[in-house]
């Protein structure tokens, strides 16, 4: 009897054993299902996180802002492409601090601000170069988590650059204006004043003092003139009429015209250009450009000179130079002369009663017939300015 409950007992064990084995490996079985949909769910997530990142790199990346995205250790975790270009990054910042991928402390404390006060605004960041200084405004705001815990700091930075240079030049004109503006009202109403305080009873120095300041309201009608034909080429109020012209009859009109200017210096005037040479222009500012650069010639040549106007035709328009043996232009002026108000020599350019637009009216024009203008020039050896007119059919479209 005992050997028969014995066996029982040994075959109730070894059921319960094989039973409690087949429930482990089921349990395993069923851990280890659970493991791979954990495992499916986690590489699905990164997936969607990969994708959601990619999304958004896309849009950052189509963006003209640059966008730098730091976490709250300060390691870079995003930086789009205009970022790179911005500061001419070679190799991707991610992963990198401010620092070492910058090296721009200014750019570290606008960080730490955003940090300790949420938000930055409006932070002009000066970065200097050797060509040119970019400025960029930066705008940064502190990340928080949904439970209020500092995740990182997006900063957005804005190429302002272009916009300084323009606010420079509005400044630079406006002071230029004004300077030209004062001097000769000034003389003109210190001469008014002597002459109401009783030189006018003395003919001789009333006259000479009438002629003075009917001299300078000429400049300042002279002034007014070039300022509104140059606002109006600037902004392309006019439109350049081109018609068929023979090159060498404008020339001639417009060195009649200064002849007898040149005829006070003992100047010569020089008309080079083939006889049959006709080009499509716009007759009148062309007109304007020879004058300009003509009168410029004899303005600063020494007495007794030459200059010389000429042109090469080519297959794609013609090249037109004018050419004087005057003092020369220093190389570092030459890249600025066609700059409004600017001038080589101050004094000895306003004693000549210049505008200081002449040359900026030049360019417009040349650009307005799709040419450029440029000078060659050597001091003490006088100056060339050529400037070039595409045949019509090679005009884009401005």
């Amino acid at each position: 009897m005992w050997i028969a409950i014995s066996l029982l007992l040994a075959a109730a064990c070894v059921a319960l054993a094989v039973r409690a084995h087949r429930q482990r490996r089921a349990a395993e079985d069923r851990i280890d299902q659970l493991r791979a949909e954990i495992y499916a769910l986690q590489e699905k997530q990164k997936d969607v996180i990969a994708e959601n990142r990619a999304h958004q790199l896309a849009i950052f990346n189509s963006m003209v802002e640059g966008i730098l995205i730091v976490d709250e250790h300060g390691r870079i975790q995003t930086a789009n492409k205009s970022l790179e270009r911005l500061f001419n990054l070679s190799t991707s910042p991610y992963g990198k601090t401010v620092m070492e991928a910058f090296r721009l402390h200014e750019l570290l404390e606008i960080t730490e601000r955003a940090h300790k006060e949420d938000v930055v605004r409006e932070h002009i960041l000066t970065i200097p170069g050797i060509q040119q200084t970019r400025f960029l405004e930066v705008n940064a705001a502190a990340i928080h988590s949904y439970q209020d815990q500092l995740d990182g700091v997006i900063l957005i930075f804005h190429d302002i650059t272009r916009i300084k240079e323009l606010e420079n030049i509005r400044k630079d004109f406006v002071a230029n204006v004004s300077h030209e503006l004062r001097t000769p009202l000034t003389l003109i109403k210190g001469y008014v004043e002597t002459l109401l305080d009783g030189a006018k009873d003395d003919p001789s120095v009333a006259t000479r003092f009438l002629q003075t300041i009917h001299k300078h309201t000429n400049r300042l009608t002279f002034l007014i003139e070039d300022l509104l034909t140059l606002s109006r080429l600037e902004s392309g109020d006019v439109l350049v009429q081109r018609q068929p012209n023979l090159l060498a009859d404008l020339i001639d009109r417009v060195l009649d015209e200064l002849q007898s200017v040149a005829a006070q210096k003992n100047i010569t005037l020089q008309n080079l250009i083939a006889s049959d040479l006709t080009l499509d222009i716009d007759a009148d500012r062309l007109e304007q450009v020879i004058y300009n650069l003509v009168d410029n010639g004899i303005k600063y040549s020494s007495p007794g000179g030459t200059i010389t106007v000429a042109a090469e035709a080519n297959p794609q328009g013609a090249t037109i130079s004018v050419a004087d043996d005057g003092p020369g232009i220093p190389h570092e002026a030459q890249s600025r002369i066609f700059e409004r108000f600017y001038r080589v020599d101050r004094a000895r350019s306003r004693d000549q009663g210049g505008t200081g637009l002449g040359l900026a009216i030049v360019k417009h024009i040349v650009q307005a017939h799709g040419g450029k203008v440029w000078v060659q020039s050597e001091l003490g050896h006088g100056s060339t300015f050529f400037f070039t007119i595409p045949a019509s059919s090679d005009i884009n479209p401005r």
